[in-house]
């Protein structure tokens, strides 16, 4: 995707950067922290191929100005809500990875009537979740720390303001921080949901599972029972960075979730 799609809509005080592209049923793509459409890599093309997507760049990221107000779950997802408003879509599918996810999630539980399905690729709705060596790294956060790695030097490169880096991670570990418990909420979700997450992810797999479960999956198939309209992906042999890379693997989970598609055993 090029800058030649890219537009900007007027999303509560921001100038929201997104790129449309593709044609079908409408799929908002949201990034992870410190990422912007471009990091996101093929996976946004290669769903544009069947499916109608806005890619978003969220408060403070890639081409979307920060604002006076801090970046928290709930602020995000109303983001998500008002640019629909601001573009005209009544109702889509939500994609979301790490950040993007947990934004998703929130857009879900704070707006389900916009939400058709849900695809959350390694995130997790319970602080609770994380893998313990990120649950001790995140009161060892700093600006400084982040200065350093790769992130900052791309920053000044599609930002409005060129040196906000320091204040976007400051808000950023304010985020990690924030309190998170939304296990209630997940149980209570009507919409479907494609959880995706690697084996050595930033989440547990005991999360993940959990979190599935709360949806009404882990049951067994072929006994009378009907399958949870949710669903579960692990991906072997990858890390939380990896997830998104993995296009190919991707789209064999996404698009049968999307298009309702379920495998067939002797029993059906």
């Amino acid at each position: 995707m090029t800058e030649n799609n890219g537009k900007y809509a007027s999303v509560n005080g921001m100038n929201m950067y997104y790129e449309v592209s593709g044609k079908g049923e409408p799929l908002i793509v949201l990034h992870g922290a410190y990422m912007n459409i471009i990091s996101m890599g093929e996976i946004i093309p290669q769903l544009a191929r069947t499916h109608n997507v806005f890619a978003l760049e969220l408060q403070g990221h890639g081409r979307t100005n920060d604002i006076n107000r801090p970046i928290t779950y709930p602020n995000l997802a109303d983001d998500v809500a008002a640019f629909m408003d601001a573009v005209g879509l009544k109702k889509a599918n939500v994609l979301g990875y790490s950040m993007g996810a947990i934004t998703g999630l929130q857009f879900a539980i704070r707006h389900l009537e916009k939400v058709n399905k849900l695809i959350f690729i390694s995130g997790a709705y319970d602080i609770e979740g994380w893998q313990p060596e990120f649950k001790s790294f995140i009161p060892q956060m700093t600006v400084e720390i982040f200065l350093n790695m790769p992130f900052a030097d791309e920053y000044p490169k599609l930002a409005p303001n060129p040196h906000g880096f320091p204040a976007l991670v400051e808000k950023m570990i304010a985020l990690e921080k924030e309190p998170m418990a939304l296990e209630d909420n997940v149980k209570k979700l009507k919409v479907p949901v494609l959880i995706i997450s690697g084996d050595a992810d930033a989440p547990t797999l005991e999360h993940m599972i959990t979190m599935f479960q709360l949806l009404g999956g882990g049951i067994m198939g072929d006994m009378d029972k009907p399958l949870s309209d949710s669903r579960l992906a692990i991906m072997p042999a990858t890390s939380h960075t990896a997830v998104i890379t993995q296009i190919d693997l991707l789209k064999l989970f996404i698009e049968p979730f999307l298009k309702d598609e379920i495998p067939e055993g002797f029993f059906q």
